[in-house]
């Protein structure tokens, strides 16, 4: 069996959530997933931007926000308001640089800012909003930014947790992006990867990596030849809390994963691909590892390519 995607170091034996309770947050190391508790005690300090992305992958909307949000957030759509775009017909991809600083920066975001990303909190798939923002951020070049754990339904369910109504008007700063292409991979890096034998991981769900179902824009079922399946769900435990270090060493160890292998996720249009990004990365630390953005619509697409249907 090929090597794959997710590596996990030995030493890893448990997720570690850094609180920052005092001092200054920005400039201060991010930690990736932060809890209500920590939103509590920093979110209203100076640099701290909450930044709601709830969509209707978990029930969200603006509308939603107004009824009820983390005191100071703002607001942004993940899947209306510009985080993603059609590239040569394939959706879902990173927008233009600058069309993300604009975006980031009208937000009043701006390099000094922490980050908070807030998702509705009702599954893997709707985790995968605020993974997807996060991964963004880390391909411009931000470092400073950190997801919510649980998202909003874990924040509403501890009683101490104060929200707000009514709609925020943030006011515009200057974002500027620094361009990482050592996190995202295209095509081309997929094809020299399976030359190389870096570890692929296709996060969709068992029924689309065995080619018994596909995407409606793939051209083709089936997937990347000699890549081992992590389904999305498999990365949050109970709606949209991340399974621990431990947890996600164990999962992965069963599927025979080297925490030495270069590894790609994918999954249709490089949503689902961004929480498997996430659990390697940023919850396990092994950072040799890239988001194929375009993923299986993209790479269905092209005759040239390799597909493997496991049902044959």
């Amino acid at each position: 069996m090929r090597n794959i995607l997710i590596s996990l170091g030995a030493a890893v034996s448990a997720l570690v959530v850094m609180v920052f309770v005092a001092g200054p947050v920005a400039g201060a190391p991010a930690s990736p997933l932060v809890d209500a508790a920590w939103v509590r005690a920093n979110g209203a300090k100076p640099g701290v931007v909450i930044l709601d992305v709830r969509n209707k992958l978990g029930g969200g909307s603006q509308a939603a926000f107004r009824q009820g949000h983390i005191p100071g957030a703002v607001y942004s759509d993940y899947l209306s308001a510009g985080w993603r775009t059609k590239v040569d017909g394939v959706p879902g991809q990173l927008p233009p640089v600058a069309d993300l600083e604009r975006l980031i920066g009208g937000l009043g975001i701006d390099n000094d800012a922490h980050v908070v990303i807030v998702s509705g909190g009702a599954s893997a798939l709707d985790m995968g909003s605020a993974t997807r923002v996060y991964w963004t951020f880390k391909v411009l070049g931000h470092d400073a930014v950190s997801i919510l754990d649980g998202g909003y339904r874990g924040y509403v369910a501890d009683p101490a947790s104060p929200v707000e109504t009514g709609a925020v008007v943030p006011a515009a700063k200057r974002f500027t992006a620094h361009f990482r292409p050592d996190v995202i991979a295209d095509r081309a890096v997929v094809q020299a990867a399976r030359k190389t034998g870096a570890a692929l991981i296709d996060m969709r769900p068992p029924d689309q990596y065995r080619g018994e179902k596909k995407h409606t824009l793939a051209k083709r079922a089936g997937t990347i030849p000699g890549a081992v399946n992590v389904p999305e769900s498999q990365i949050t435990a109970s709606g949209g809390r991340f399974v621990s270090a431990a947890g996600i060493d164990a999962m992965l160890a069963e599927v025979g994963v080297d925490s030495q292998d270069d590894a790609i996720a994918f999954c249709n249009t490089g949503h689902w691909a961004s929480l498997g990004w996430f659990a390697r990365s940023e919850i396990l630390g092994q950072k040799n590892v890239k988001v194929y953005d375009g993923s299986m619509v993209d790479w269905s697409a092209q005759n040239d390519l390799p597909v493997e249907v496991k049902t044959q």
